[in-house]
């Protein structure tokens, strides 16, 4: 197994975390450290009663780059594929 790390990250706390709804028609996920990294998800079934159901799902993360400024990509996966859009600020 693999040892924690030391520093910054290695340090990090978890300020939030939530893991509701878990289940066949979907689900959702989101947790907050203390070194500013984030991450949400949610999946849901478009039409839960149809033989071709398709999982939706919509999410994204955010992290502090070592320039000082923060990655924050948004995502959504459905029936048209993975399409992330992100931005750097």
């Amino acid at each position: 197994m693999a040892r924690p790390q030391k520093g910054p990250d290695g340090d990090a706390q978890i300020l939030k975390y939530n893991n509701e709804n878990i289940g066949i028609d979907g689900y959702n996920f989101d947790f907050e450290t203390s070194n500013g990294i984030s991450r949400q998800e949610e999946g849901k079934l478009d039409n839960p009663q149809a033989e071709d159901a398709n999982m939706k799902i919509v999410g994204g993360f955010s992290y502090p780059l070592p320039d000082g400024k923060t990655l924050k990509l948004t995502f959504t996966a459905d029936e048209n594929g993975y399409r992330p859009q992100f931005t750097i600020s």
